[in-house]
């Protein structure tokens, strides 16, 4: 019989409201009982004045702790390894825009981090490419050196063979096609610009290969985003972020992500990249089921202020608050799992039971991952272990306690 493991005397954080003081009993991998009231506990913690809230699941992680996603095989394993020391217990690791061999070479990290999974290790999830049909204008820090028109790709990637990339951009976006195809179970979301020539037959395209295409990167207006929702397209990629700023007049994308219930939207909740006030109203508009913190971390996350790191084959900084190219462009976050939960509380004013949506529940079910993401009776038991402070204390995957402070 499998010995029980019994956390009690916490204010569990359920789908639909706080349990205080709350008993939550695993067996094996999953959760055998949520019950209310206050037991005999084996967790090895006195829980009382502790919070346990689903495992995070981040579907934005290029990097963490002078580790980025592209740095090369093994990568993708030490970001695992990190992670649940916020918090994290499954992730969609990410790239910046890359040329096909370094594409293929972290698609492949990816293959073999999901295959031989570390049992200590968040979980590895198919992997989320900021790929390379973005709109050069709204490239941020992105390689626009690595860009490509996609009406020009799908055309050659109809009419030639394959072709070796010699060196880092002698390519056209057809080779990135192919390693997307030949890699396709790993990966789960491409993030493009549908209002790029052919951007529209891409999505087609992507999503007939069983990908989530998210819209991102992009000056779409608001038709051509809705043309993109008709075509498959089902997020969007750090919604005000890199995208035309929200106009009455003109709605564009972040308009279009705001009303049409089929796209599932990040939000980077580090307080910096958005302001509080846009959260709520997000979050307002399409519901906490419809939205997905994310930390859009970099390998200058948890680094010492002036650390110097990589985002792909760029050099980045640890700024203040975000991290920075050396021209002072923002380049994504310095933020983990555990801040993006306290901001949405401390600094949005969200209640507890919608951070864990926003933060675990939403992502869990707009990547299709059944059991995962919530705190109820036969769920997987990933889950994480607050003080009061809201600091992680213990995450537990599958049932196994990978992180102790």
């Amino acid at each position: 019989m499998i010995p029980a493991l019994v956390l009690s005397g916490a204010t569990i954080v359920l789908p639909d409201r706080l349990l205080s003081p709350g008993t939550l009993v695993i067996k094996g991998d999953r959760i055998a009982e949520v019950r209310a009231g206050e037991g005999s506990g084996s967790g090895g913690l006195p829980l009382s004045g502790h919070v346990i809230v689903p495992g995070f699941i981040d579907v934005h992680v290029h990097g963490l702790g002078g580790v980025d996603t592209l740095d090369g095989a093994g990568a993708v394993g030490k970001v695992a390894a990190l992670l649940p020391r916020y918090g994290v217990t499954a992730f969609c690791p990410t790239t910046v825009a890359c040329a096909p061999l370094a594409l293929r070479t972290f698609l492949d990290d990816v293959r073999y981090a999901r295959a031989a999974a570390n049992p200590r290790s968040a979980r590895v999830l198919p992997a989320h490419l900021e790929s390379n049909f973005i709109n050069a204008a709204y490239a941020g820090a992105q390689p626009t050196a690595c860009l490509r028109a996609p009406r020009a790709a799908l055309d050659r990637l109809a009419t030639r063979a394959a072709v070796s990339a010699p060196g880092s951009h002698a390519y056209d976006g057809d080779d990135v096609l192919r390693e997307i195809a030949a890699a396709a179970p790993d990966v789960g979301i491409i993030t493009l610009a549908p209002e790029l020539d052919g951007g529209l037959e891409l999505i087609q395209w992507l999503v007939a290969g069983g990908h989530r295409v998210s819209l991102g990167h992009s000056g779409a207006s608001y038709d051509e985003a809705m043309a993109a929702v008709a075509a498959g397209a089902t997020q969007a990629t750090h919604l005000f972020n890199r995208m035309p700023a929200l106009n009455h007049r003109a709605p564009g994308l972040a308009g279009a992500t705001l009303q049409a219930v089929e796209l599932a939207a990040e939000i980077i909740c580090d307080g910096v990249h958005v302001h509080p006030a846009m959260i709520r109203a997000a979050v307002a508009a399409k519901g906490p089921s419809r939205v997905m913190a994310i930390s859009d971390s970099t390998s200058a996350a948890t680094l010492p202020l002036g650390a110097r790191a990589r985002l792909g084959e760029q050099a980045i900084v640890a700024g203040e608050a975000s991290a920075l190219l050396d021209d002072g462009t923002l380049a994504g976050s310095l933020a983990t799992m555990d801040k993006v939960f306290r901001t949405l509380i401390e600094v949005v004013g969200l209640t507890p039971v919608d951070a864990a949506l926003l933060c675990a529940t939403s992502p869990a079910r707009e990547l299709g991952l059944t059991g995962h993401g919530t705190l109820t009776q036969g769920a997987v038991a990933d889950l994480v272990v607050l003080d009061r402070d809201l600091t992680v204390v213990q995450t537990y995957v599958a049932g196994i306690p990978v992180h102790s402070r």
